[in-house]
C-alpha cells in the first residue's frame, strides 16, 4: 500500500509541461442527403468562440481549453442544431459531424429556438438524451451505462449488485438495446437468460458518443419492447493518428486503440478483463466470477453518398464456487448450497450500410448474435455425486432490416421492413419439487430445438405545423413469427402509435403519446417442452405480450441549459405469460440470476402500471449542475382470483438527486443521493420447504404463493460521491478518480433467508417429531456496504 501511495503521489506531482489546448475538426451537412453546408456558423455552446464552415462543410477550432463541450450550428434555411456533448483533450483532435435539418420557416416569423434538450417528432415525450459527460463522471456508476440509466425518471434501482433495468413498473425482460442501429441481446455480463439483468455492464463507454433512452413513445422502427428502448451511438475512430487509452477501475482493466486504417476508413477496438475472482477470493465471498469483453467498429466513407460500418461486441463470463472457505458463515454456506455454477459467452456482430439520396437516405442492417449459457450444480458441490441441475442452451439470431428516412417540406417519413431467422436449443435436466396434487419430487428432463422465421414492417409519418409549434406523428408497425398460426398473423400484432407536441411559448410545451406495443415471449418459454417432448406452450396458444401506453406531459425550459418536465403515464398489459405451476405472472420474475421463462405458461396475465414523473435539470449560481428526478409508480398484476395485487416492481417512490461542480485546475466533485421505496416480497412456505425431499431438490426454501407479495421491505437510500482530477500534457492526458458508493453505509433489511438448522459439524438437523422434515430458521438478510473505488485513465 505504501508503494501504491508513493506512485500516486509521484503521478500527482508531475509538472504539466505545455499549454492546455485542444482542437476540434468537423463537418456540417444536410441530414437527408449528406451534402455539405458551407458558410454555417458554429460556436462553442454557451460561449462566443466561433468558426465558419468552408465550401466542403468543414470547420476547425484550435486553442481550446480541455473539457466537455457542445457545439451550436446555425445556417440560413436550416434549423439551429446543438450537438451531443464530447470531451476536448490535448491527446487527440476531436472529430464531430453536425447534421442539419431543412426548414420552411420564414425569417420574419416567430420560431421555436433550438435547445440541447432535443426531442424527435416521433417521440416528443418520455425520451432522455445522455451525453458522455453524464456517463463518465456519474457518481456511483463507475462508467456503467446500466447504473447511469437507473438515475433517470421512471427507472428503479436495487440494493443488490445487479443492473436490472426496471422502467415504469415493467419487468427487466421488457427492454431492447441498439448499438449504432444494430440490436444487441443484452447489456450485462452473467446475464439472466430471457431478461436484461446482470452484475456488470458489457459496453465500454470510452466509445459512446450519446445515448437516447425511451421509456415510452417508441418510434415505429423500434419494436419488440414493452418498457424501454436504449439507443447507443458510438464515436468513429480518429482520422489523424493512432490513439491509445488504458483504464484501471473497481473491477477490471481496459485497453482501447483507435485511429485511421486508410484515408476513408477508421477503426476502434477495445478489450477488458476483470480481476473480481482475485478480489472476491481475498475477502472470502462464496462465488468467484471472471469476465472478459471486446468491442470494435470499422467505418468506411466511400464518398458523400455511401458509407459502411462493421461493428461487434461480445463477452466471455466464467464463474466458480469458492468451496475452499474455511469455517464458512451461515450466509456463505447458504449461498454455496444453492448457487449453481454458471458460464456464458455471447456476441453480436453486424454491418450497417447507408446510402444517401436527394431527399432521403437508406439504411441496411445485417447482424448476427448468439448466446451460449451453461449452468450446473452437483449434489453437495461434490463432483463425484450426481448433478441436480444440468442446463445447456443456445440462442442464435440472424437479422436483416431496411429503413428509408426522408423529408419533403414539412413532412418526415420513415418506412421499412425486416426479417430474421432464429434458432433456440437446450438440454435441460433439473430436479424439482412441484406442488401438483400430492407433493412429489420430479425430474425435468428434455431436449428442445426450435427454428423461427420472423418478420416486421413499419411506417411513421410526421408533420410540422404553424412554424414548428405543432408536431404530429402517426406510426404503424406489425411483426410476427412462424412459431404458431396465432403469432404468424400480422393482424394479431398490429401496433399503432400517435404523438403530438405543441409549443405554447418559446419556453412552455405540451407533449403527448399513445400506442400499442407487442413483445415476443422469451425463447426459453417458446422452446419449453414437457418430458414427453411436447411444446406445451405452443399447445397452450402462447401469444405476443401486449402493452397499451398513454403518456402526457408539460415541459418548461427556463433557459437554454435548464429544463423541467412533468409526465403522467399509464400502461395496460395483456397476454402476459402466467406460470401453470405457481399461477404467478412472469412479469414478476427475471430479477435474479439464472434462466427466466423456462416453464409451462398460459397467455392469460393482465396487469397495469401507472404514475407520474418530475424531472429537473438546471444550474445553480452558474456553477453547480443539478439533476433531480422523482417518480411515483404503481405496478400491479391480477392474481388467480382476478384481483390486482402489487407486482415485484411496485416500489411506489423513486427519487434521485445528482449535483456536480467543476473547480479550477480540472477538479470535478459530484454526489448522487437516491431513494427507492420498499419492494414487495412473499413469505416462505415453511410447511413445504421443511420437507427433506423438497429442500434437497434445490437447497432453498419455497415461497408461499397463496400470500404472494403481501410483505414489503423497508425503503432503501444511498449516497454516492465522486472526485475527478484531470491532467493535460503535450500529447497525453491523465484522469484519476475516487468513487465511493453508499458513503454512510446504509443497510437495507431484505427478505429473510431460510436455512436449515445445523449441528456443530454443519450437518442438517432433522425434526425429531417428523423425521421427513428438516428444522429450519429464518436469518436476517441485510444488503448494502461502503464500496470505494480508485480509477486511473490514461490516453495518448
Amino acid at each position: 500500500m505504501k508503494k501504491i501511495s508513493l506512485s500516486f503521489a509521484l503521478i500527482l506531482a508531475i509538472i504539466q509541461i505545455s499549454a492546455q489546448t485542444g482542437t476540434i475538426r468537423g463537418r456540417v451537412f444536410n441530414e437527408k442527403n449528406n451534402e455539405p453546408l458551407p458558410f454555417t456558423n458554429i460556436i462553442i455552446f454557451g460561449t462566443t468562440i466561433g468558426s465558419t464552415s468552408d465550401l466542403d462543410g468543414n470547420f476547425i477550432f484550435t486553442g481550446l481549453k480541455p473539457g466537455f463541450v457542445k457545439l451550436a450550428a446555425t445556417s440560413v434555411g436550416f434549423e439551429s442544431h446543438v450537438s451531443e456533448e464530447f470531451q476536448v483533450t490535448n491527446a487527440k483532435t476531436v472529430f464531430i459531424d453536425i447534421p442539419m435539418r431543412e426548414t420552411t420557416i420564414q425569417l420574419d416569423q416567430v420560431v421555436v429556438k433550438a435547445s440541447p434538450f432535443r426531442k424527435t417528432e416521433e417521440s416528443p415525450v418520455s425520451m432522455r438524451t445522455l451525453g458522455i459527460g453524464d456517463i463518465e463522471k456519474n457518481p456511483g456508476a463507475n462508467r456503467d451505462i446500466s447504473k447511469v440509466i437507473q438515475a433517470l425518471p421512471g427507472v428503479a434501482s436495487t440494493v443488490s449488485f445487479r443492473n436490472d433495468i426496471i422502467v415504469r413498473g415493467g419487468g427487466p425482460s421488457e427492454n431492447k438495446f441498439y448499438l449504432d442501429g444494430m440490436e444487441i441481446p443484452n447489456l450485462n455480463h452473467f446475464a439472466t437468460q430471457g431478461a436484461s439483468g446482470g452484475p456488470v455492464g458489457i459496453i465500454n463507454v470510452d466509445f459512446i458518443r450519446e445515448i437516447d433512452f425511451y421509456s415510452g413513445a417508441f418510434p415505429a422502427n423500434r419494436g419488440n419492447a414493452l418498457s424501454s428502448v436504449l439507443e447507443m451511438r458510438q464515436i468513429d475512430g480518429n482520422k489523424e493518428r493512432l490513439i491509445f487509452k488504458g483504464s484501471v477501475g473497481a473491477s477490471d482493466l481496459a485497453l482501447t486503440l483507435n485511429g485511421p486504417l486508410s484515408e476513408k476508413t477508421t477503426f476502434f477496438v477495445s478489450a477488458r478483463r476483470s480481476y473480481l475472482e482475485f478480489l472476491f477470493g481475498v475477502i472470502g465471498l462464496p462465488f468467484l466470477p471472471t469476465y472478459n469483453d471486446f468491442q470494435f467498429k470499422v467505418k468506411t466513407r466511400f464518398d458523400l453518398k455511401n458509407e459502411l460500418t462493421v461493428l461487434g461486441i461480445g463477452a466471455i463470463d466464467q464463474f466458480r464456487l469458492n468451496t475452499g472457505i474455511e469455517n464458512p458463515t451461515e450466509d456463505q454456506q447458504y449461498i454455496l448450497n444453492y448457487l449453481p455454477v454458471n458460464e456464458q459467452w455471447n456476441y453480436a456482430i453486424g454491418a450497417v450500410y447507408k446510402h444517401f439520396r436527394t431527399n432521403s437516405f437508406d439504411t441496411w442492417v445485417f447482424s448476427r448474435n448468439m448466446l451460449n449459457n451453461v449452468a450446473y450444480k452437483y449434489e453437495n458441490n461434490d463432483e463425484s455425486l450426481p448433478k441436480t441441475l444440468d442446463y445447456v442452451s443456445q440462442e442464435m439470431e440472424n437479422k436483416f432490416r431496411y429503413e428509408n428516412s426522408g423529408r419533403i417540406k414539412d413532412f418526415k417519413l420513415i418506412a421499412g421492413a425486416g426479417g430474421e431467422y432464429a434458432r433456440f436449443n437446450t438440454t435441460t435436466f433439473q430436479e424439482v419439487f412441484i406442488p401438483l396434487g400430492e407433493d412429489t419430487l420430479r425430474a425435468i428432463d428434455y431436449n428442445s430445438e426450435i427454428d423461427l422465421f420472423k418478420y416486421h414492417f413499419f411506417g411513421q409519418l410526421s408533420r410540422n405545423f404553424n412554424n414548428d409549434r405543432l408536431i404530429l406523428s402517426l406510426g404503424l408497425r406489425s411483426e410476427g413469427n412462424s412459431y404458431s398460426s396465432n403469432m404468424s398473423n400480422p393482424l394479431n400484432q398490429l401496433s399503432p402509435r400517435f404523438s403530438a407536441a405543441y409549443a405554447l411559448t418559446e419556453k412552455f410545451f405540451l407533449n403527448f403519446n399513445t400506442g400499442r406495443y407487442y413483445q415476443q415471449p422469451s425463447y426459453t418459454t417458446l422452446g419449453f417442452r414437457n418430458n414427453e417432448g411436447q411444446l406445451v406452450n405452443k399447445e397452450n396458444n402462447l401469444k405476443y405480450i401486449s402493452s397499451n401506453h398513454l403518456v402526457g406531459g408539460v415541459e418548461y425550459r427556463r433557459s437554454e441549459g435548464a429544463k423541467l418536465t412533468l409526465e403522467g403515464f399509464y400502461k395496460q398489459y395483456g397476454n402476459y405469460p402466467v406460470s401453470v405451476v405457481d399461477s404467478i405472472s412472469l412479469a414478476n420474475k427475471g430479477g435474479d440470476f439464472g434462466v427466466y421463462g423456462a416453464e409451462e405458461v398460459t397467455s392469460t396475465g393482465i396487469g397495469r402500471a401507472y404514475g407520474f414523473e418530475i424531472y429537473l435539470r438546471d444550474q445553480i449560481m452558474n456553477s453547480i449542475n443539478v439533476i433531480l428526478s422523482y417518480t411515483f409508480v404503481r405496478s400491479e398484476f391480477k392474481d388467480y382470483d382476478n384481483i390486482y395485487i402489487p407486482s415485484s416492481w411496485d416500489n411506489r417512490h423513486l427519487l434521485n438527486l445528482t449535483v456536480s461542480r467543476d473547480f479550477k485546475k480540472n477538479w470535478t466533485v459530484g454526489a448522487k443521493w437516491r431513494f427507492v421505496g420498499g419492494s414487495p416480497y412473499s413469505p416462505w412456505d415453511i410447511d413445504r420447504s421443511s420437507l427433506i425431499v423438497a429442500w434437497d431438490a434445490r437447497n432453498q426454501g419455497y415461497l408461499d404463493y397463496n400470500n404472494f407479495n403481501t410483505l414489503r421491505t423497508e425503503s432503501f437510500h444511498q449516497l454516492d460521491v465522486r472526485v475527478d482530477k484531470q491532467y493535460f500534457f503535450e500529447k497525453w492526458s491523465l484522469n484519476i478518480y475516487a468513487d465511493i458508493q453508499n458513503l454512510y453505509n446504509f443497510k437495507q433489511e431484505g427478505p429473510p433467508n431460510l436455512i436449515t438448522q445445523t449441528d456443530g459439524m454443519g450437518n442438517d438437523l432433522v425434526d425429531p417429531v417428523d423425521p421427513s422434515r428438516y428444522l429450519l430458521k429464518e436469518v436476517a438478510n441485510p444488503a448494502g456496504t461502503v464500496l470505494p473505488t480508485i480509477g486511473i485513465i490514461v490516453e495518448f
